[in-house]
């Protein structure tokens, strides 16, 4: 059975179509990942498999049972950290999550066993008694995550985890969620738009305007667009780069940065490269594909431009 999943999933607000013909299947265990610009609907399909938000067309199912008809069952199985903070600062850290252990209907012994083993999980246990207005951005995060975990949950869905915190906080929380899936089998499905994070994802899906562009693992994505970027800065940018298109029959480019080309082989290609030019290398880098590159290859832009055109109801039918 799928942890989480998807046929036909749309979401259209008035004119605009937020979330187009979307189809998932997320296996038990996995670390599913939404990459995409703010604005790419991200958000809205956590809301709809997470029950918030009625879908306008399709159907989802959460651990097999359906964000429609059984509700109750799929919020019972979920975990939600949203993307802006919900903590109330003015109690402590165990105050929040003896107030979630309430809403759930634990009792207060079972509901004190889990408090104290996720305070653990999470490293927050000398500070279980500290207010959170005190804590800082990932500790507040973290705190997010063990009261999202507190009714144990089988899919905990998480929208942006890590925005605002610091690359090394960041880098913490990833820490947690990579040893909560290994210690609790636990499937974490989340959304995000920064290409380094969503490296720590089995898989990917990525959107761009609410539609599905391409879905499979980080290494299967990068595949697709394959060549290295190879940027010289040379004496002489502009000779340089007709230079490499006369000898290598290679697009290349002087720009800002210096002349930038594709290759199958950088490594293999620069020496060649610098072995031919006649003007002054003064620098060479080799890049492999990145996340941002495959964005670029299925949509002719950056994961980094922030203008998006919406997307119509009228496309909905032609785009499913």
């Amino acid at each position: 059975m799928s942890a989480v999943r998807a046929e036909g999933l749309s979401k259209l607000y008035g004119e605009r179509a937020a979330v187009v013909g979307l189809d998932l299947d997320v296996a038990d265990g996995e670390i599913f990942g939404f990459l995409g610009p703010n604005g790419a609907g991200k958000s809205t399909t956590i809301g709809m498999l997470s029950t918030l938000v009625r879908p306008t067309l399709g159907r989802a199912w959460i651990a097999g049972h359906d964000v429609l008809c059984d509700p109750r069952a799929v919020r019972s199985r979920i975990g939600l950290v949203f993307q802006e903070p919900s903590l109330d600062e003015e109690l402590t850290a165990a105050e929040n999550l003896r107030f979630q252990a309430e809403l759930f209907g634990l009792a207060r012994a079972e509901a004190r066993r889990r408090i104290a083993a996720l305070l653990e999980l999470v490293d927050l246990t000398a500070r279980r008694d500290g207010l959170v207005r005190t804590f800082s951005g990932g500790m507040r995060r973290r705190l997010e995550i063990a009261r999202g975990l507190l009714h144990a949950p089988r899919v905990l869905f998480l929208d942006e985890p890590t925005t605002g915190l610091d690359p090394q906080t960041r880098a913490a929380i990833w820490e947690h969620l990579h040893r909560l899936r290994r210690e609790r089998e636990l499937t974490v499905f989340l959304t995000t738009h920064h290409l380094e994070e969503a490296e720590n994802c089995d898989r990917i899906a990525i959107m761009d305007d609410g539609e599905l562009v391409a879905e499979g693992t980080p290494r299967e994505l990068k595949a697709v667009v394959g060549d290295d970027l190879v940027v010289l800065r040379t004496g002489d940018d502009a000779a340089a780069a007709a230079a490499v298109r006369a000898s290598f029959a290679v697009a290349a480019e002087a720009g800002a940065s210096g002349v930038r080309m594709r290759v199958p082989d950088g490594a293999a290609f620069v020496p060649r490269l610098c072995a031919r030019l006649t003007v002054p290398v003064h620098a060479v880098t080799v890049a492999p594909p990145t996340l941002d590159d495959v964005f670029l290859h299925y949509t002719g832009r950056s994961i980094r431009e922030a203008d998006r055109g919406p997307v119509s109801p009228g496309d909905l039918a032609t785009r499913r």
